[in-house]
Formats: C-alpha cells, structure tokens, sequence
C-alpha cells in the first residue's frame, strides 16, 4: 500500500498525458481499425512508459537499441516482408507510371526547405520532411541514421498519418481535380510481364539506386530481396512467411518499442505539436505533386489519364491505391482505376526510398 501511495502522489500531469495519448492510439486501432498491428501496441506502450518508476522502460530502450538505434534492423526486416507483398507488375506492365511515384515526392523535399525556415536543425528538419512519404520505415531510418532529437515525434506522425490516408486524401484529390477529371476511364493496356521480367526487375532496381543514392541501399535491397523471393517461384514457403509472421511479428515489436521514446520528458515538447503540423503539410505536398503531374501530362496525351492516380504516389501501400480507386468508382462506378494506382502507388514505395537516400545525401548523413 504505501508503494501504491507514493507512485500516486508521483503521477504528473505531462504523464496523465501520455495516457490519453496512448488511449487515443488504441481507439484508432480498435475503434477505427487503423493500422492496429501498429497503433496498438504503440498505445499501449505509450502508457507502459509513462508509468511512475515502470519497470518496461528499461526493457523497451533496450529493444529499441538493439532492433532500431544500433542497426535499424526492424525497419529493414519490415521492407523484406513488404516487399514479399508487392506486386510490381502493374508498374512493369505501364512505366510511366513511376512518374508520379517521383512526383509524389515533392511534399518531403518542400517540407525540408519550411522546416528549415523555421528553425529546426538540418538533421531534424530532413527526418520531419520524410513524414510526407507516409512510409514509417523509411521515416525511422532517416531519423535514427542522422540521430533526430524528434524521432518519437516523428514516427508517431508518420505512422498516424499513414493510417489516416483514408481519411486525409480523399478532400485533397477532390479540391485539386474537377468533376470531369475525376470520371476519365483508364484502360490498362500494357503487355504481359514475364517472370524473367519479374525476377530481374528488384535485382536491377537494387543496384541502380545503390549507385545513384547510397544511402538508400539498405532500405532498397531488403525491399527488393523481399520481392525476390516472391518472384523467384522456388521460395513460396519462405515468401508466405515474409508477408504473413515475419512482417506481422515485426510491426508488433516495432510499435510496442517505439513506444520507449515516448516518455512525456521526450515526447510532450513545444516542438511535437509543430513537427505534426509540418509532416501534415509534406503529406498534403505529396499528394498534390502527383495529381499536378498528371494534370500537366494531360496537357500534351492524347489519351488521358485520370490526375487522381497520382496522389496514389505516397508510399501507403495499398491504403492510397484503394482510396484512388473508391474515390474513382463514387464518380463513374463502371471506372476502374485500381490497377493503374497500384502501379502509381508501388512506384511511390521505391520513389520514398529513393527520396530518403537523397536526403540523407543532401544533409551528410
């Protein structure tokens, strides 16, 4: 009893807090169904820490040491599995389509340029602009690599966000295209893809963006290692398992270990508030890049092509791709963008790599 008296008289408000932060997590992923392999365990972790004298602090920091700030090996095991999942023959089938996963990546680099403007450091201001891609491991990889003091801030953003796609986008793509263009047909006319295609295609991507951002390799190779054992043909047992347990098991650990930088010393800062704000802005620029793409392209094509595929071009894999196609099928619903956006948004998971590494590069990480 008077162990439980003395942790009462402990409990700050900053830590009251972070409860309802964490309880805000856990009803977006129970209630809303949010990213909750993600959500969850990040709520819950975040109450876990901010507990008087909680005795998971120490065992969280220890497993955000080892799986993330000394080797950022979550992250990368996380790309294997997602790249398990991809299915990169809408993109192969029409290559035009990374375009707008290049286009889409406007929002990270205007960001860099504001957050810089208004004061945060170089390092930080890179690891805020990587919010825009909605694409969480790149984002812990960028921060951790150029050690942001904002990472817990950062990832929260990022991971929410990337949930919120459903949400976010849909008045974007409306504000930024008519009527008219939301209701252009497209036809999906590209010629079949071989499996040799297939198979040489993350091989070729991995060297290529090794050679043109270094820093990305890491990210890039898992990702394209991933998808290599999915196109392979002589590993489907071990590609099941990348897509399903591994990749499940590691969003678990990496959500709940997440969760060690968000103590209310770290978390509850006048900065958190304004890196939101800024990764909300980076997100918005990412969309808006790829449907002004498209737009211009339809400037000069004779047949034209649907600007809301662009905003497909973030990296929420395959959340954004769904959202482009509903959105699509509420205008016309004899319209069927998905397989297009699918290109459009697998293009925007390489592109987020590829932007991460050139950022890094930029600011000498």
């Amino acid at each position: 009893m008077e162990v439980l008296a003395q942790n009462l008289c402990s409990i700050t408000a900053a830590q009251v807090i972070m409860w309802c932060i964490g309880g805000v997590l856990m009803y977006l992923a129970i209630g809303k169904k949010m990213e909750p392999a993600l959500l969850l365990p990040m709520g819950f972790g975040a109450i876990l820490v901010n507990l008087p004298n909680s005795g998971a602090a120490a065992v969280l920091g220890r497993l955000y040491e080892i799986g993330i700030a000394d080797n950022e090996l979550f992250p990368l095991l996380l790309f294997l599995g997602i790249g398990a999942m991809i299915d990169f023959t809408p993109l192969l089938r029409q290559p035009r389509l990374m375009l707008f996963g290049a286009a889409a990546q406007f929002g990270i680099f205007f960001t860099l340029g504001l957050a810089s403007l208004l004061g945060f450091e170089q390092k930080d201001a890179a690891s805020i602009a990587i919010i825009g891609a909605a694409d969480g491991p790149t984002s812990i990889f960028v921060a951790q690599t150029l050690n942001s003091r904002y990472t817990a801030a950062i990832l929260v953003a990022a991971y929410s966000y990337m949930a919120l796609v459903p949400i976010v986008q849909p008045p974007i793509i409306r504000r930024c295209t008519t009527r008219a263009e939301r209701r252009i047909r497209m036809q999906d006319k590209g010629r079949p893809v071989s499996k040799r295609t297939r198979i040489l295609f993350p091989v070729l991507v991995t060297v290529i963006v090794g050679l043109a951002a270094p820093g990305a390799v890491a990210l890039i190779g898992f990702l394209m290692f991933g998808n290599l054992i999915r196109e392979c043909g002589v590993l489907n047992t071990l590609s099941e398992t990348a897509q399903n347990v591994l990749a499940n098991l590691i969003t678990l650990l990496l959500g709940i270990t997440v969760a060690a930088r968000m103590s209310a010393e770290e978390f509850l800062q006048a900065q958190t508030l304004l890196i939101l704000g800024l990764g909300l802005v980076a997100f918005v620029m990412d969309t808006v890049g790829g449907i002004l793409l498209a737009k211009l392209m339809n400037l000069f094509l004779k047949e034209k092509v649907n600007p809301m595929i662009g905003a497909a071009g973030i990296s929420a894999f395959p959340m954004s791709a769904r959202v482009v196609h509903k959105l699509g099928r509420e205008e016309d619903n004899q319209n069927f963008l998905l397989m297009s956006a699918v290109g459009v948004n697998v293009s925007g998971q390489i592109a987020s790599v590829i932007a991460g590494g050139l950022v890094l590069a930029l600011v000498g990480g």
